[in-house]
């Protein structure tokens, strides 16, 4: 009988050898450091290729208007565009204003909800990303009562 440790110690032995050939899938290419340590949303824009966004009525965000507990505020983010390729959700006054990226294809709903901390009151950007690097995004100001960033 095979136990919990075993299938776990198999499987960390599985990925080792994956990860040591180059055959483990796009994950470890996924994760893009600059983007998710910039102070800003033009820096994270910035660090994945995008150009400037553009307000636009097919992408949406959805939040509190008052999240009374920042530690846990759900958001969500939408796009009808075609060709996009990611979808991120910001919150501008974090200490790194990326929250999520989805790396989204047209077989696939671009519709994502998660949850984030808020230390403060902030704007809230969903923004997708096209494959030719046009960025549109919605905002939403949600107003945080008690802060969840170690305040």
């Amino acid at each position: 009988m095979q136990t919990r440790r075993d299938l776990l110690k198999r499987s960390a032995i599985v990925a080792g050898l994956l990860a040591g050939t180059g055959l483990f899938p796009q994950y470890a290419m996924a994760y893009n450091k600059g983007a998710f340590e910039a102070k800003s949303v033009a820096d994270v824009l910035k660090a994945l290729g995008a150009g400037a966004p553009t307000e636009s009525k097919e992408v949406t965000i959805s939040g509190p208007d008052i999240a009374e507990n920042g530690a846990v505020v759900p958001l969500t983010a939408s796009t009808t565009l075609a060709g996009v390729k990611q979808v991120l959700i910001l919150v501008e006054k974090n200490p790194a204003a990326l929250v999520a990226r989805y790396d989204v294809t047209d077989s696939v709903e671009a519709s994502f909800a998660t949850r984030s901390k808020m230390g403060q009151s902030s704007d809230v950007y969903a923004v997708a990303i096209t494959a030719d690097g046009k960025a549109f995004f919605a905002k939403k100001e949600v107003k945080v009562t008690l802060g969840g960033c170690g305040g």
